[in-house]
């Protein structure tokens, strides 16, 4: 199984040049584009068994970046989008006045293509009269030109652009009229409206017929692709170009450098690009800087974040409200609300008042660790300042108490959303099914999913992965599968949070190897693997404790493909633990307390959960007061994990404080919670205490599972109680669970410990009939109470009579009977 697993560990340059301007759209049931993918070598190919040269890199859905060309151009900032004009008519005071008549029948609403020659004859003439194709004819008639079809293209009139465009390329001398800020204002105009193919094609076409493709063309192609999502063409390009020998520009890096941010590329590729850049004589401007910081935000760079930020300074660019708040957005992401609020006190101090973006990435940043108070204090200072909250505030405090199990403060955010007048979005409905779908109320998240679209949203590709992650964590693995087929059948192409939400979806059900198939998968489809994805194949191998396995990936990891994060450090922790080697799970502890790892608040949680699980009680109250004492506050998974070791121990007043303090706090119980309550009574003196537990879950609509059930039928069974545990089978069946071998064992044990042999084999009789396959347990339990009744030979009568019991046991299992016979 762990010998299938890789890992690339070094990422390609940017692609291998090919006919970069075929334009293959995937067929909306496959999984990934199927373009040629460029080669790197894997981490662990001894696991994975794949050939060294899989693939990396593709397209994810982006933000616009406005395309420059050679004439003046505005500079948009990122994600923004400004019409100069401001919606007023096109401003074409460089037009000669022919080219302004010219302009004025082109767009007469009247206008008929037929008359094309008739428009556009006059204004070649009025430049040609003194000297055909002089340098002043040449220059004004160029002028015109791009004056023309760049109007054309801001009125909308794409297909007309193209025609005089195609009309300037038949003329005599056209190479010489047709240059680079032409074939940029035409490549840009295609891309405006989505016609990147045929703008590919005129590009590969002008080529093929010998026109010049200057660094302005290459630069509107290149920020076209990046405009539709299609980074991967975009880095393209720009190798093509610079293997053409064609120098990039300023505007030319500044849009690749956010194409490598959008994909996700390792910090060590897009560092390159820039020192590239500088090497190479351009200077950076604020955009750049800006552009870099942003680049940050996936792989939680926290620290290159703030070394790019202090070198802006030093290069003496003054950051604005975009640098702000994109660097507070990557503290946020990288969970440093306290280095975000030195950034909004340096902000303020250089007069730059925070914006409703500045609250919302603070409100982020305390939400991610939990500090839910600060949060809200926050979004009380927005409102002391006139500045209303707006949708991502309220579901981003919504997501942050769901996350922390605190289900009425989360409806309470919800509902003053509503009665504020604050119509949710796409990301509030997917922070809803997430809620209900962690609770296990799979019939209110659909609910909640059939009514994005009644209230005029769209289900996106978070909403799928939503789907996914909720049905991966509660074990649902045919549920996955099946989301994942309607994601495919309503036109969602699988991209890298996809597949990194499947690695984990299905490791979670326990299904490693099929993980592992979708990382493969994910490989071989040219998606390039980030922090996301290490840290899901890293969690999959956690789960399995397969702890040799997750150092060779760390240490890969650190070597320079990607830099670990606290969850990174979580799941490594996580395997120490599900491997039993608890020395390394006190070593990385004490790494954590001496400042050698950040102890960060994800860790000190992760403590408290493996030691919780290891059953090591001094640890976990060790690790739960140092979490208290560092002010951090503990979630749901926390908490239930004090409750859970106080429980297996019968510390029920204990146990019993934590539940205090959940109630006190606002925390919602989750299944965890009350397997947890149902499993300490279930030992106690006070046994019926669990059946009153599982009573109360379900008067509160949560579904119970099947360790529920059994956990009251055993509490029942070892008190003597088979009518009533029995009766709790009935209810487990008909509330749609199959009994699992632990169920069918729990009755056999308890019935041979009470010498009811018959009955004992009656229930091994119907477990086979209902195709549940007895394990060793089940055999033993008949075996050992026999022996242990002082009747031998009805043990040995039961071994050999065993295959008219079970036809389908095996002669290992009989032998290995005989052998425990022979112990006795």
């Amino acid at each position: 199984m762990a010998e299938k697993i890789a890992l690339p560990l070094h990422l390609p340059n940017p692609p291998p040049p090919k006919p970069f301007f075929n334009d293959s759209h995937p067929n909306s049931s496959a999984v990934v584009p199927s373009n040629s993918p460029p080669k790197f070598t894997p981490l662990l190919p001894e696991l994975l068994h794949l050939n060294p040269s899989t693939s990396s890199t593709s397209p994810v859905p982006t933000n616009s970046l406005n395309l420059p060309s050679s004439v003046p151009r505005t500079r948009h900032r990122i994600g923004k989008h400004r019409d100069a004009n401001k919606g007023k008519p096109w401003l074409h005071h460089h037009l000669s006045p022919q080219g302004e008549l010219t302009l004025q029948s082109l767009t007469d609403d009247g206008f008929n293509m037929e008359n094309l020659d008739e428009v556009l004859v006059p204004l070649f003439d009025s430049h040609n009269r003194q000297n055909e194709f002089s340098e002043v004819f040449m220059g004004g008639f160029s002028s015109d030109v791009l004056c023309i079809i760049k109007a054309l293209g801001h009125y909308r009139k794409c297909d007309l652009a193209l025609r005089v465009f195609e009309w300037i390329k038949k003329r005599c001398g056209s190479k010489d009229l047709i240059k680079g800020s032409v074939v940029a204002v035409i490549i840009c105009t295609l891309g405006k409206v989505g016609r990147v193919s045929e703008a590919a094609s005129l590009l590969q076409k002008l080529q093929k017929d010998g026109f010049g493709v200057d660094v302005y063309a290459y630069t509107s192609m290149i920020s076209v692709y990046a405009r539709n999502g299609r980074y991967r063409e975009a880095v393209m390009v720009f190798k093509k170009m610079e293997e053409e020998g064609c120098k990039p520009t300023l505007i030319t890096y500044n849009v690749i450098l956010n194409v490598y941010g959008k994909m996700g590329m390792p910090w060590n590729k897009i560092s390159a690009v820039f020192e590239g850049m500088k090497s190479s004589g351009v200077v950076p401007d604020a955009y750049t800087y800006n552009t870099i910081i942003s680049c940050c935000r996936r792989g939680s760079l926290y620290e290159e974040a703030k070394g790019i930020f202090e070198e802006m300074k030093l290069a003496g660019y003054m950051p604005d409200k975009v640098t702000y708040n994109t660097l507070l957005d990557v503290f946020g992401k990288s969970r440093r609300p306290k280095l975000a609020m030195e950034i909004l006190r340096e902000m303020e101090f250089n007069g730059l008042f925070p914006s409703i973006v500045t609250y919302n990435s603070l409100i982020s940043a305390y939400s991610r660790d939990g500090l839910l108070e600060e949060a809200m204090e926050l979004k009380a200072q927005m409102l002391e300042k006139g500045i209303i909250p707006d949708v991502f505030t309220y579901t981003t405090l919504l997501s942050g108490f769901e996350k922390a199990g605190k289900d009425e403060s989360a409806f309470r955010v919800f509902e003053e959303m509503r009665s504020s007048g604050c119509n949710p979005n796409i990301c509030t409905f997917n922070a809803l099914i997430k809620m209900y779908g962690n609770r296990g109320k799979f019939m209110e998240m659909m609910n909640i999913f059939d009514d994005i679209k009644e209230c005029g949203c769209t289900a996106d590709i978070v909403t799928w992965n939503t789907l996914l992650a909720v049905f991966g964590q509660n074990g649902m693995d045919t549920e996955v599968s099946g989301v994942f087929k309607e994601m495919k059948r309503s036109g969602f192409v699988a991209e890298r949070d996809t597949f990194n939400t499947l690695i984990s979806a299905y490791s979670r059900c326990g299904s490693f190897d099929q993980a592992m198939a979708i990382y493969k998968q994910m490989l071989e489809a040219g998606v390039t693997p980030d922090l996301s994805t290490y840290n899901a194949v890293l969690a999959a191998l956690a789960r399995g404790g397969l702890w040799k396995q997750s150092e060779k990936v760390f240490a890969e990891m650190k070597d320079g493909r990607c830099k670990p994060n606290e969850l990174t450090y979580s799941s490594l922790l996580h395997a120490y633990a599900n491997g039993k080697e608890i020395e390394k799970v006190h070593d990385l502890a004490k790494d954590i307390r001496a400042g050698a790892i950040e102890p960060h608040v994800v860790l000190l949680k992760t403590l408290v959960l493996v030691y919780s699980k290891s059953d090591l009680l001094k640890e976990t109250e060790q690790a739960f007061l140092e979490l208290r004492n560092r002010g951090f506050s503990p979630d749901i998974t926390t908490l239930n994990s004090m409750v859970s070791i106080y429980g297996r121990r019968q510390m029920i007043d204990k146990a019993n404080e934590i539940l205090s303090f959940m109630e006190t706090r606002g925390f919602t119980h989750s299944l965890t919670t009350y397997n947890s309550l149902i499993y300490m009574y279930s030992r106690s003196v006070n046994f019926v205490r669990s059946e009153e537990i599982l009573r109360d879950m379900l008067s509160k609509g949560m579904k119970p599972d099947i360790i529920s059930y059994n956990t009251v039928i055993y509490a029942y069974c070892r008190n003597g109680r088979m009518r009533d545990a029995s009766r709790v089978f009935l209810e487990m069946r008909e509330s749609g669970l199959i009994p699992d071998v632990i169920t069918y064992n729990t009755f056999v044990s308890s019935y041979a410990s009470e010498a009811m042999f018959v009955e004992a084999i009656d229930v091994i009789r119907y477990m086979i009939k209902q195709k549940c396959k007895p394990n060793e347990s089940t055999y033993n339990s008949i075996i050992d109470w026999y022996c242990k009744r002082s009747r031998r030979d009805e043990a040995i009568t039961f071994v050999s009579n065993l295959r008219t019991l079970n036809p389908h046991v095996s002669t290992e299992e009989e032998h290995r009977l005989s052998e425990r016979l022979k112990m006795k």
